[in-house]
């Protein structure tokens, strides 16, 4: 069984990811460090050369892969969950845990991110969180197993709770 950490981008994943799979023995494997790796060009440098979709279809890839193995920590990027396919994919061998944040906590998080081009291309940063956010989080409802809150949590009581509902 997989355990798999959706959320957006600055909610912790990575983080909480790396701590998890050292406390369980288990291998992480970063959903876009997997596609960077495959495209040999950073997120921003595919999504402006080839297109959101190409990186899309690069994610669907990816997810479909990693759900094929077995006792891997995945951090998912955080639109992993707008293709139904990738979340079927995940949920068969995982257990979804949608990890959650203000949207000042994501500001405070990823405001100096040079790694993510705009998803939006025309609003402000915090109105781009808050738009990202109204769009998906049905998307992040429907997929997650478990709901965490990392708001005002330290990591280890993240990775706690986690643990604590496997």
């Amino acid at each position: 069984m997989n355990i798999v950490l959706i959320g957006y981008r600055g909610t912790g994943k990575s983080t909480v990811g790396k701590v998890l799979a050292s406390r369980l023995g288990r291998t992480l494997v970063s959903t876009d460090a997997e596609i960077v790796r495959r495209a040999g060009q950073t997120i921003p440098e595919i999504v402006a050369k080839l297109g959101w979709d190409y990186f899309r279809d690069l994610e669907s890839t990816v997810c479909q892969e990693l759900a094929m193995r077995d006792g891997l920590i995945i951090d998912t990027g955080g639109g992993a969950i707008l293709r139904s396919q990738n979340v079927d994919s995940l949920k068969k061998t995982g257990t979804l845990f949608w990890l959650t944040a203000s949207i000042q906590s994501i500001a405070s998080r990823i405001g100096g991110d040079t790694q993510r081009p705009s998803l939006t291309g025309t609003k402000s940063f915090l109105e781009e969180i808050q738009e990202v956010l109204t769009e998906r989080t049905p998307k992040y409802q429907a997929a997650a197993d478990h709901v965490v809150s990392t708001d005002g949590q330290s990591i280890t009581q993240i990775v706690d709770t986690i643990q604590s509902c496997l």
